[in-house]
């Protein structure tokens, strides 16, 4: 495991090779965020970014959603992997967020996480990105980044979060998940690492893995 003042160096080069990291899923509120990250699973920023557009111009509120139809969302996102349980998700989600919540989105873990298609990292990331709550959201990138480097030795999500989050250096609260997700994305790729153009390679350790 690295020690605080490596930790501190990590989150320090990092944030000086990518300053003002954020979130790379395009949205215009919360709610447009979580249907952004709903969309996400298991397809890129990228393949979201291209479809969302056409939505959020006619749908920016959980009423909007319900006024629309499933069907109509269905058609928008019909070129994103599982889009029928992810159309499903989000219309049942506006549901919810109208009938319980007012239409405003909760900003609490557990009420996100009663939202069909959020999950802890979903959750998460609205919290941080939406709401600037302090989160640690793990995705394959961050565990992939967190165990690789030694600032978490972790098998599951939920083991890197807990391990992770307390050890955040101050300063880097709010960044610290779009930093470890966008090394992890261009940098500390799951099969071919560019370890020889990585500004943390010094303090990783399993370099060259």
């Amino acid at each position: 495991m690295l020690t605080k003042r490596q930790t501190l160096e990590l989150f320090t080069l990092l944030d000086k090779n990518t300053p003002n990291a954020k979130i790379e899923l395009n949205h215009t509120n919360s709610f447009t965020l979580m249907i952004a990250v709903v969309l996400s699973a298991q397809s890129t920023d990228k393949q979201v970014n291209k479809i969302t557009p056409a939505i959020f111009e006619k749908a920016s509120h959980p009423q909007h959603i319900l006024n629309l139809g499933q069907d109509w969302l269905r058609e928008k996102v019909a070129s994103i992997n599982y889009n029928n349980t992810k159309a499903k998700n989000i219309f049942l989600s506006s549901k919810i967020l109208v009938e319980k919540f007012s239409g405003e989105m909760p900003r609490t873990l557990n009420e996100l996480e009663t939202l069909p298609g959020v999950g802890r990292k979903s959750a998460n990331v609205i919290l941080n990105s939406a709401f600037g709550i302090p989160t640690l959201a793990v995705d394959t990138h961050v565990f992939r980044v967190c165990n690789r480097t030694g600032l978490a030795s972790a098998k599951t999500v939920l083991e890197t979060e807990k391990q992770v989050f307390p050890k955040i250096p101050k300063g880097f609260e709010l960044s610290a998940h779009h930093l470890l997700v966008l090394h992890g994305r261009y940098v500390c790729k799951a099969r071919k690492p560019d370890c020889p153009h990585c500004v943390i390679s010094h303090i990783c350790k399993k370099i060259g893995i």
